[in-house]
């Protein structure tokens, strides 16, 4: 159960709209290494870890992705908000426009709709938690292209914050993994323990 705050974890306001900056954003609302997808598979993860200490870091991170899913749509629509027709061709915003007026719709930079094949969610702690480290670099990794194509400070300064977070999340799965791999024993298989293994019934010739 959640407990939902009125207000966004970091404000934004944008009061020049610019449908160009827009379909770049909206990326990291749909796109491969977007806050939805974050979301989704870290709160899909958690149910299969084996440690309450790491599936709680799973739930924070999880739904803190929620709240900067919500940064970024907030963002996509003030963008976005009260253009005219004229704009929204003249910018190349028309090919959205036509399937989605201007309503927030998960999709990546190049229009491809979010999906989720994007992300992973394996039931084996190891291989999890290096998918989230993972996923939280290359998350970084966009919010840096984002910041070296745009110069509004407006836009700039959530994006600076979002980057911030992503780093954060990386450090934490870090520990997630540590936690983990001290525990391993013969009751916790996940990494590297042959005698784990069943023994190949197939006739080798």
């Amino acid at each position: 159960m959640w407990s939902y705050e009125k207000k966004l974890q970091y404000p934004v306001n944008i009061t020049r709209p610019n449908p160009q900056i827009a379909q770049v954003i909206i990326s990291q609302f749909g796109g491969p290494d977007g806050e939805l997808g974050a979301a989704m598979r870290y709160l899909s993860q958690r149910y299969t870890i084996p440690y309450r200490e790491v599936a709680g870091c799973l739930t924070d991170i999880g739904t803190e992705e929620l709240a900067h899913m919500e940064i970024i749509s907030t963002m996509v629509h003030q963008l976005t908000k009260s253009l005219s027709p004229e704009e929204i061709k003249a910018s190349g915003f028309d090919k959205y426009y036509v399937d989605h007026t201007l309503g927030v719709w998960p999709q990546a930079a190049g229009g491809i709709p979010f999906n989720a094949c994007e992300f992973q969610v394996k039931g084996d702690p190891i291989t999890d938690l290096y998918e989230d480290m993972a996923a939280e670099q290359k998350a970084r990794s966009t919010y840096d292209n984002i910041l070296r194509l745009i110069s509004d400070a407006e836009v700039c300064d959530p994006i600076r914050f979002l980057r911030e977070r992503e780093i954060v999340h990386f450090q934490r799965f870090g520990e997630c993994t540590r936690i983990v791999q001290d525990k391993l024993n013969q009751k916790n298989f996940y990494m590297y323990n042959p005698a784990f293994d069943k023994p190949c019934s197939c006739n080798n010739q």
